[in-house]
């Protein structure tokens, strides 16, 4: 192995993790591409380990037996159990924060009373730790009002309530789950996800994007973790992007700072753009998914040296470029999802819809059976396209989705109803 040439281990097996391993592959600076556990999609660019996640001691005895340089870690769940800091411990370079700096995902109230006490505008809101006194608070609340678990809840421990019995069973739901429970007025605006690369002190912004969270068309149904996104998002205007980084981003930063968790890693917020300016709903401490997914086909800069760059602390004299071109996702799901669904159905086309140019297609919950490729998850692929515009891209996106055979999918036929309309009025 060359001496600037190294092994990188990445975590996590959805299409998040796909498409860091795809930027990852990419790079010059890559010697060997590990994943564990990976999927179908991920073993064509790295070697899938069968490490169990959980099992910090395995991974870094693994580290170190596979000279692994770099650990980038994907999913939330394994940043708020510490394992960057077990690798840390272990000598290992890892992307990803500290358990302490987790808590602003792994704790929705941690990051609320985070923002009460540095002036970070977000919802008004109340903690509970009792099931009485929230249902009390929920009789007198203002409707619609919002009730989140206070845990990690794969995206899916929001409701929005627009009456007080369906307060009354969110905040009933939450408790038998065993978890707190913050309860937040309900923001009005348009929804956008931000990103930046932070490491410990300094941020650098990465693209816009913005996602589509219900399951149907018109944004009806249930919650999920992402029918489709896309890349850049109109709505967050240069102004608006400075504005984002002044009061919410950098202060943030700061204060985690301030409190001896420095943060390194990628920030993700969730912003509600409200007529008094942007608003944090609640902040992720990992790329999005399915925003990743477009945000590494616009990205043109190397991953790799990205991410180390900010594991090093040396952001500040670092820059990314991007395709101005626009990308776009849509997500294909198991019908049912994100209720019960069916495991094991096979999925066919894959080959004919990434022969389109500028599409990837990004594995999430899938597995190899001999010939076959199956679907084991909830969302199942993510059908990614770039192109000029966010209207050609979605064209893009939709014509390779055709190309794919599985009856026993579905998908929404609307993503970037937002921005194609902006592209039709001009603004």
């Amino acid at each position: 192995m060359g001496s600037w040439l190294m092994n990188v281990l990445l975590i996590g097996s959805g299409g998040r993790e796909h498409a860091l391993a795809w930027a990852l592959s990419a790079s010059p600076l890559l010697h060997k591409l590990y994943c564990a556990p990976g999927n179908a999609g991920i073993a064509a660019v790295a070697e899938c380990c069968d490490l169990d996640i959980r099992d910090h001691g395995a991974i870094v005895r693994f580290c170190q037996e596979r000279r692994i340089f770099l650990v980038v870690i994907g999913p939330e769940a394994p940043l708020v159990a510490g394992l960057a800091d077990d690798l840390t411990a272990g000598g290992i370079k890892v992307f990803g924060p500290s358990k302490a700096a987790a808590r602003l995902e792994g704790s929705k109230g941690f990051t609320k009373d985070l923002c009460r006490d540095f002036n970070i505008p977000t919802a008004s809101y109340r903690r509970f730790a009792e099931p009485e006194p929230a249902l009390a608070y929920v009789e007198t609340h203002s409707l619609p009002v919002v009730v989140k678990l206070d845990g990690l809840a794969a995206g899916k421990g929001v409701s929005v309530a627009e009456t007080r019995t369906a307060a009354r069973e969110a905040v009933q739901a939450c408790f038998a789950s065993g978890g707190e429970v913050v309860i937040e007025e309900y923001l009005v605006g348009e929804e956008a996800s931000f990103f930046a690369l932070v490491d410990g002190t300094h941020v650098l912004p990465l693209a816009t994007a913005q996602d589509h969270k219900r399951a149907f068309d018109g944004d009806q149904g249930p919650n999920t973790g992402g029918m489709g996104a896309y890349s850049p998002a109109a709505v967050m205007t240069p102004q608006l992007v400075n504005r984002t980084m002044d009061s919410i981003i950098r202060p943030t930063v700061r204060a985690m700072a301030e409190r001896g968790t420095p943060f390194k890693g990628v920030l993700f917020a969730g912003l509600m753009l409200t007529e008094a300016g942007p608003k944090l709903i609640e902040y992720n401490v990992r790329f999005g998914d399915p925003e990743c997914q477009v945000l590494m086909l616009r990205l043109k800069s190397d991953l790799l040296a990205a991410l180390l760059a900010t594991v090093d602390g040396v952001l500040s004299s670092f820059d990314l470029r991007w395709h101005e071109d626009a990308a776009l996702t849509v997500v294909l799901a198991a019908r049912g999802y994100p209720g019960a669904f069916t495991v094991g159905t096979e999925i066919r086309g894959l080959e004919a819809a990434a022969a389109l140019e500028n599409v990837e297609v990004f594995h999430a919950g899938t597995a190899r059976e001999g010939a076959r490729l199956t679907a084991v998850g909830g969302r199942v692929l993510g059908v990614t396209a770039r192109a000029a515009t966010v209207s050609e891209a979605r064209r893009r996106a939709y014509a390779a989705v055709a190309r794919i055979d599985w009856p026993e999918g579905f998908y929404r036929t609307d993503i970037g109803w937002r921005a194609i309309e902006r592209e039709q009025r001009g603004t």
